[in-house]
């Protein structure tokens, strides 16, 4: 069972309403929660045009010709990784889409053991064909919530919308959705995250 939650961004600081606590935290409170670590961090892969480049104008690694970022899709992915890693954000486990534009975004923010993983994939067709198990798998997988580090979880928008229609209006290129527990033990979005604010979290 998820929960919803209430977000809202006031001026550059991110505040984050926890409806079962009441609490409102700023952009240092929620530094020090996932310092703490405890959270499971879905993230929708960096900026990348939905055409496929030809073999001229493709990445050297991308031999099968797929989507990768573009210029602004590799800044904001190696400032991400720089941020997560000047505030002292533990990593643990990060699973990714087997899709180039998603492994490039966990490569350019130097994420650690990066593992692939199917459910979070695109099934080969870009912008379509989610499958019921992998929503299944995704709601699942938000409740595992480790102890003194942070999951990611490196997907793409339709598997994010799919699974969590009620928190991914507008959800950005790069954006994550941190979930968390409620006093309960349930799963909730505590956060939204847009991939140009890790830099200035704790502002």
């Amino acid at each position: 069972m998820i929960r919803p939650v209430r977000w809202s961004f006031v001026a550059a600081a991110l505040l984050v309403t926890h409806p079962a606590r009441g609490q409102t935290v700023s952009g240092e409170a929620l530094v020090k929660a996932l310092q703490h670590g405890g959270y499971v961090l879905v993230v929708r892969h960096a900026s990348s045009p939905r055409e496929t480049p030809d073999r001229a104008s493709a990445d050297p690694e991308n031999i099968n010709l797929e989507r990768q970022l573009d210029v602004k899709g590799r800044e904001s992915a190696i400032a991400m990784g720089e941020a997560i890693r000047a505030l002292r954000i533990p990593i643990g486990v990060v699973l990714t889409s087997p899709t180039y534009r998603a492994q490039e975004t966990v490569r350019l923010a130097r994420l650690p053991n990066p593992r692939p993983q199917a459910e979070l994939g695109d099934g080969g067709q870009s912008m379509q064909g989610v499958t019921q198990s992998q929503t299944a798998w995704l709601k699942n997988k938000v409740i595992e919530f480790p102890r003194g580090t942070n999951m990611i979880l490196m997907t793409h928008l339709p598997n994010m919308s799919t699974a969590f229609p009620q928190w991914t209006t507008g959800l950005s290129d790069g954006e994550t959705l941190v979930f968390g527990p409620d006093a309960q033990g349930v799963a909730m979005v505590v956060a939204r995250i847009r991939i140009e604010q890790w830099p200035r979290l704790s502002d």
